[in-house]
């Protein structure tokens, strides 16, 4: 099921491309243009430290951007939206900042004070270029129904919102929505290249989709870490946002294991010492619960018994 709404997530976002984008050189949008300066508001937001900026004038007009909605005390999609986003900033080097800009826009402006907006961009490690912004609700609600990133009112939805990132080249006039929780990779490379290199790939000679490189799905656990897990944890390669995962199945009983992936919300709220633990030492970053069912999370535990056992083997050949 994860797959197939993951396979429609991306042929949504390759529709919506069609959509919007024209093969060929692209021209700056007028601001007099349907995407341009008559169509976004130029409502007054502040930054995480405490500036005054217009949405349209200062965050949008002339650049390409990345924008999405969270708030700080999200236990859901927020907190793999951000990680995800920093992955993909990462790939994106010192490009983000100069010409590719990242907004987080809290829905919950009252709580996400800049001071509060602050300490959850350092958490992860967000660089320059990418501002976490706050304002009234009434202007936050109009920015993210003119983006198309509002979500109206679900009891039945607990995350608040749904986990969309909408890309713009502003200049051009190119816009395209995709999944938040996306390969970062793939974000990067749709932020980086899709948008800013259309005019330029027009010319490019097109490959074949046999040459793109196959993908495993023999191992659903490695599938889930790789999907869920990567962009806050490794695997014997150090602490990201959260702890590095090497040896996880040999010092952390399955049954806390189990529990702690099902419901981290639930482990923490309840006091649990080793999820207070952990949520103290990694800047309280939240755990989000990716309501992954009970096979996923056995796949997943299996697939971390396997790179441990894998490890203790190495180890043991290399005496």
């Amino acid at each position: 099921m994860q797959r197939r709404n993951g396979l429609q997530m991306a042929a949504a976002a390759l529709l919506t491309a069609a959509a919007f984008l024209a093969v060929g050189p692209v021209s700056a949008a007028p601001d007099g243009s349907r995407w341009g300066a008559d169509y976004f508001p130029n409502v007054p937001l502040t930054t995480q430290d405490g500036k005054t900026v217009r949405f349209y004038d200062d965050l949008l007009k002339g650049k390409i951007v990345a924008i999405y909605l969270m708030y700080t005390t999200c236990q859901y999609a927020c907190p793999l939206e951000t990680a995800r986003l920093a992955e993909a900033q990462r790939f994106l080097g010192d490009r983000v900042g100069k010409d590719i800009f990242f907004y987080s826009i809290s829905i919950d402006p009252k709580r996400d004070t800049p001071e509060v907006l602050k300490s959850y961009a350092k958490k992860y490690h967000a660089g320059p270029g990418w501002l976490f912004l706050t304002g009234k609700p009434a202007d936050i609600e109009l920015i993210s129904k003119k983006l198309g990133l509002y979500s109206e009112p679900n009891p039945a939805n607990k995350d608040g919102h749904t986990p969309v990132l909408m890309v713009g080249n502003v200049p051009a006039g190119q816009w395209m929505k995709n999944s938040a929780l996306d390969n970062p990779r793939f974000l990067s490379i749709m932020i980086g290249q899709y948008l800013d290199g259309w005019q330029h790939r027009a010319a490019e000679p097109l490959k074949s989709y046999a040459e793109a490189p196959k993908l495993s799905t023999a191992d659903n656990g490695q599938y889930l870490f790789t999907s869920k897990c990567a962009a806050c944890h490794t695997i014997g390669h150090g602490d990201r946002v959260g702890p590095d995962l090497a040896g996880v199945t040999r010092v952390r009983d399955r049954a806390w294991l189990t529990r702690y992936m099902e419901t981290p919300d639930e482990v923490l709220a309840a006091g649990d010492p080793i999820a207070t633990a952990l949520f103290q030492q990694y800047k309280e970053v939240r755990m989000p619960n990716l309501r992954l069912s009970e096979a996923d999370v056995a796949a997943l535990i299996g697939y971390l018994a396997a790179q441990d056992a894998a490890a203790v083997a190495g180890e043991k050949a290399a005496r």
